[in-house]
């Protein structure tokens, strides 16, 4: 059997050494358009700041490497041009030298990955624009900040790779910009995450520009670059990142009649086979469904990538598999000391679904608050309301943070509950976490929602102040009243609410908050059992002060 592989770099690489690890007497040829086979893209960011400090760390094979341990064929520098289904053949254009040859196969593996968007820019000043997707375009905006001579930055696009790159070139010493046409940074996340992450990014110094559309890169009378947004505002530097977005590199599939989505992404069976007998595709180029919504979508993510590389070679060697079951979109990013992390889907996809959901936040230390250096964390915990199903988890702090995501990641790979999080046995010692793990808070406050104990209002639902059929109750110390509260709000300490129970008017709501919400339900179900009708702020005045509701 004679497998050719276009594309290296996660899927591709994945899928050629699992198939050797299977059949020793497959042929495999590997074609890559850059000049690496597998290397870190995930990397390059932190090269471009120096925490990776040579090129080569982020090489995990060269081809010959590759052939010494798996004896694939790798060529780099040799794109793919066409594919011929018919003849089961590949026009391949040899970079180097521009010679063109033919390649057969029996079975053909596209993992061509997605490219970065390119937006039309002044020719004049393309020299200061850049784009990252390899090691190559990372080289040369490491060559720019080494200089030393180049001092200021415009990111354009408040995603992934845009704010990791944004981080490492302020490390550097570089004052950054970044452009989001978007009304917050990274979709993926709710707005109140988002918010959270933008008061991040400007108290490390970046200038952040929401809802600002870049319409023109002209050069500058200095020799950098002016950058024209929506509004009229003009922005100077030294050079440009462009990072807004990927779209799948596809063109090669269009051409020779697969199909493929309005756009471009690689439509396939649960096989990964696409609509050309004997030809596979996996990773960010092809269409995978999500894993709670079952909606289609693309996910340019490595890990996806690698597991449906070595599910392909399975597939190949005749090995009976596991239909691929999708994906959780679960992903970190770290923002200078802060790091954000999610799984599942968010609050916007969940009303887009139509699902019946609920949510709690909860704003949980990492470990043990007697121990030194216990950091406070914001979680966002979302489930079904009926049967309490998991959808999803955003969190964001300065430690502890992937440790609780990936927890929530597994529950919803196994289909858990919020109920289940309270019975989850999780380690514990004083440096590591409290004896009630923040997930297993979680549960217990996702359990008491769902049992009808616990009644919840949100930091987008502020009740009416000074109305006729609500009051606002601060629940916490006289001290933290006087430091900053809710306008309208009367200040009733949760260890006075017995005595003072008379102060309150049965015949209105009371919305009452405290800190983080744990005084808060204590104050709730006092009241509860008084004959009040009495609701909960989630995530209490902490959150609204860290999102600036306060």
């Amino acid at each position: 059997m004679k497998v050719l592989i276009i594309g290296g770099v996660a899927g591709g690489a994945s899928c050629a050494a699992r198939l050797r690890r299977l059949d020793e007497d497959a042929h495999i040829v590997l074609l890559e358009e850059g000049g690496h086979v597998s290397y870190a893209n995930c990397g390059l960011p932190y090269y471009i700041g120096g925490v990776i400090e040579e090129e080569e760390e982020l090489l995990l094979q060269t081809p010959e490497s590759f052939y010494r341990r798996f004896r694939v064929d790798v060529r780099v520098r040799n794109k793919a041009e066409k594919i011929s289904p018919e003849t089961k053949t590949v026009t391949v254009r040899n970079l180097e030298d521009g010679s063109c040859y033919e390649e057969s196969y029996d079975k053909l593996v596209l993992s061509p990955g997605a490219a970065p968007f390119r937006i039309p820019v002044n020719p004049k000043a393309a020299s200061r624009v850049f784009t990252l997707r390899r090691v190559e375009d990372c080289r040369k905006i490491r060559d720019m900040v080494t200089a030393g001579k180049y001092r200021s930055a415009v990111v354009i696009g408040g995603g992934f790779i845009g704010l990791e790159v944004c981080e490492n070139l302020q490390k550097e010493g570089i004052d950054v910009s970044v452009v989001e046409a978007m009304p917050q940074i990274l979709p993926p996340f709710d707005e109140e995450i988002a918010e959270i992450l933008h008061g991040c990014l400007r108290d490390h110094g970046t200038a952040l520009y929401l809802n600002s559309k870049m319409e023109d890169i002209s050069p500058s009378e200095t020799g950098g670059c002016v950058v024209s947004l929506s509004g009229g505002k003009q922005l100077f530097c030294d050079f440009v990142v462009m990072a807004v977005g990927v779209r799948p590199d596809t063109a090669l599939c269009r051409e020779a009649g697969m199909e493929l989505t309005d756009r471009g992404s690689i439509l396939t069976d649960e096989n990964f086979l696409t609509s050309l007998p004997d030809v596979y595709a996996i990773g960010d180029a092809v269409i995978t469904k999500n894993r709670l919504t079952g909606m289609p979508g693309m996910t340019a993510l490595a890990g996806p990538a690698n597991k449906q590389g070595r599910l392909v070679a399975d597939i190949l060697c005749g090995r009976k598999t596991i239909p691929y079951p999708g994906v959780l979109g679960s992903f970190v990013i770290r923002l200078f000391d802060r790091t954000a992390a999610a799984t599942g889907i968010n609050e916007r996809t969940c009303r887009q679904a139509g699902l019946d959901y609920a949510k709690i936040y909860l704003l949980p230390y990492d470990h043990a608050t007697y121990y030194p250096g216990a950091e406070q964390m914001v979680m966002k915990v979302l489930f079904e309301k009926k049967t309490g199903k998991l959808l999803g988890m955003q969190c964001t702090g300065l430690s502890g943070v992937e440790k609780r995501v990936d927890v929530f990641a597994a529950a919803l790979h196994f289909g858990g509950t919020v109920q289940d999080l309270e019975e989850l046995d999780l380690c514990y010692a004083p440096p590591y976490s409290s004896a009630k793990d923040p997930v297993n808070f979680a549960g217990f406050v996702g359990d008491n929602l769902m049992q009808g104990i616990s009644r919840f209002w949100y930091w987008d639902q502020m009740p009416e102040r000074g109305g006729e059929n609500e009051v606002l109750l601060d629940v916490r110390t006289p001290e933290e009243y006087e430091d900053g509260h809710l306008e309208g709000a009367v200040n009733i300490p949760v260890d006075e609410l017995r005595e003072r129970i008379s102060e309150l008017p049965k015949d209105k709501e009371i919305y009452l908050y405290c800190q983080v919400g744990i005084r808060g339900n204590v104050a709730q179900r006092i009241l509860t059992q008084k004959g009040y009708s009495a609701w909960n702020l989630s995530g209490g005045y902490g959150l609204m002060s860290r999102i600036g509701k306060a």
